[in-house]
């Protein structure tokens, strides 16, 4: 696994096709409302465009694709959905990881995993321990997550584990490890279906140098050709880093 570069202290290199992709999945209620379908129509549906995402980042060479599946703040939803919502996780794991695992690609869920049930912890541990070794695409899912939550997280290991540290004396490099994206490489590429315009308390740590991308297009119905547009928009971007124009396009910078 490669080593989490921070892009405040160091300069990432930035390929054509972005190295990590991180995605806000939203508009699934809306796509079922206008269909007059119940909003789990909707997410399940949505199941399916993950599938197609998965299939196309592999095929474009993505390395990390990490996906807002649930939020922290997601139990305000209605009970009924919730416990449908938690229902669909469990589905989607025992019926996809297997061909997760046959494609090379490892899975990862990260969040606050102790309030998701017994069978989905069961499902997750296993999820993580038949795809640990495998050397495709990086797939993450956060559930139960809150970049909040994870900053704080991080810090309380950090501490238990060097509790030698003395306040002035902790770096960013002495945190990241203890995120729970610490091992994989900051996003390059932010998306968000759906027409909002914000981040929701979604890797808030690792999105500082991140190119953010939205669509009107609502989760659903996002394919192989909005994640073309997707990344043909950050090919256009000019990520300097804090440098300037002139530096990023020196031969030698």
């Amino acid at each position: 696994m490669a080593r989490a570069q921070s892009s405040t202290l160091d300069i990432p290199e930035a390929g054509k096709i972005p190295r990590h992709i991180a995605l806000i999945m939203d508009g699934n209620g809306r796509w079922a409302r206008q269909r007059l379908l119940p909003r789990i129509a909707g997410h399940r549906r949505g199941s399916e465009a993950v599938r197609t995402l998965v299939e196309s980042a592999t095929r474009l060479g993505v390395e990390y694709l990490t996906l807002f599946a649930f939020s922290s703040e997601n139990w305000r939803r209605p009970a009924d959905e919730v416990s449908m919502l938690m229902q669909l996780f469990i589905s989607n794991l025992e019926n996809e990881i297997s061909r997760l695992h046959r494609a090379n690609i490892r899975v990862r869920i990260i969040g606050d995993l102790t309030r998701l049930g017994a069978r989905l912890e069961t499902l997750i541990t296993e999820a993580h321990a038949l795809t640990s070794d495998n050397t495709g695409l990086t797939l993450t899912v956060a559930v139960n997550y809150g970049g909040r939550w994870d900053i704080l997280q991080a810090m309380n290991a950090l501490l238990r584990a060097h509790p030698e540290k003395a306040a002035g004396e902790i770096t960013e490099s002495d945190l990241t490890p203890f995120l729970s994206m610490g091992e994989a490489p900051e996003p390059d590429l932010f998306i968000r279906t759906g027409g909002e315009q914000r981040i929701s308390n979604f890797l808030l740590w690792q999105l500082a140098y991140t190119e953010l991308y939205f669509t009107e297009t609502l989760w659903p119905d996002f394919n192989a050709e909005s994640l073309n547009e997707a990344i043909h928009s950050y090919q256009q971007r000019e990520r300097r880093f804090g440098r300037t124009s002139e530096q990023c396009c020196a031969p030698d910078s």
